[in-house]
């Protein structure tokens, strides 16, 4: 390959250095907003093993990192979830994801009517609260906004 089409190839990125500085964020998080910020412009295009193999991390940092992230709201709830997904966020429980999972199915639910359904199983109104909360602070219920309004 000459280094005219090396360079041509090439993309120029700026990253802030500010990311190197937060104390929050480890070298994983730094990285991985590193390959983020590489590919911003089709940084949804992006798959987690492609970021993994990226920035030389298993796919397992690369969550957690993207965790951090969206924590330190350096990357949005709605990337996070495009990229990772609800059943690859170790951030919820399986009952979180079972009721995130039923009001995609059914979005204009309420949460009397959760509570109803929760009869037919061993979750009880306190176990749908917590759920709620859960996806409340993982930024599942933005699109939902009767459920999040009520999670508190």
């Amino acid at each position: 390959m000459s280094q005219e089409s090396s360079a041509a190839s090439a993309r120029s990125f700026t990253v802030s250095g500010e990311i190197f500085s937060m104390p929050n964020l480890d070298i994983y998080a730094q990285m991985t907003y590193i390959v983020l910020s590489s590919g911003a412009s089709d940084s949804l295009s992006l798959s987690v093993p492609d970021m993994a193999r990226k920035g030389r991390m298993t796919i397992k940092q690369v969550i957690k990192a993207m965790q951090d992230l969206t924590e330190q709201k350096l990357i949005s709830h709605k990337v996070f979830r495009h990229l990772i997904g609800e059943f690859q966020d170790d951030r919820l429980s399986w009952s979180a994801k079972g009721l995130l999972t039923y009001c995609k199915e059914h979005p204009s639910t309420s949460v009397d009517e959760l509570i109803a359904l929760s009869d037919q199983s061993d979750e009880n109104e306190s176990t749908i609260r917590k759920a709620l909360l859960e996806l409340k602070h993982a930024g599942y219920l933005e699109d939902y906004p009767e459920l999040r309004q009520i999670a508190t």
